[in-house]
């Protein structure tokens, strides 16, 4: 690909995510969504959340890792805990970060 060619691709992904992330202010009211799809978009962004830091938590270095010594999945299930018991968000990910470092430094002594 020529520098041109990158500039143009650059620019029309630009324009295609500025056209569908606003097209809902663009358009005002003027498009009404049906109810069950705005149910359903409300939990777009817990659902992205999930999918970003998932993957995190049960892979290490490429590899599946579902094994109780993993620090970051046990860090990961304490912290879902703790925001079950509280739904506390800031507490959450601090204890999620306590819980991580303790665990990892324990895994260093072991």
């Amino acid at each position: 690909m020529t520098t041109t060619e990158i500039w143009i691709t650059i620019g029309l992904l630009a324009l295609a995510t500025i056209l569908t992330r606003c097209s809902f202010f663009l358009l005002g009211d003027a498009v009404k969504l049906p109810e069950k799809v705005q149910h359903a978009l409300r939990y777009a962004p817990a659902a992205a959340m999930a999918a970003i830091v998932a993957p995190d938590l049960v892979f290490v270095d490429g590899t599946l890792d579902v094994h109780w010594t993993n620090p970051r999945l046990l860090a990961g299930l304490g912290a879902v805990a703790f925001f079950l018991a509280t739904k506390h968000l800031l507490g959450t990910i601090v204890v999620g970060m306590v819980l991580y470092t303790a665990l990892r430094l324990l895994r260093l002594v072991l």
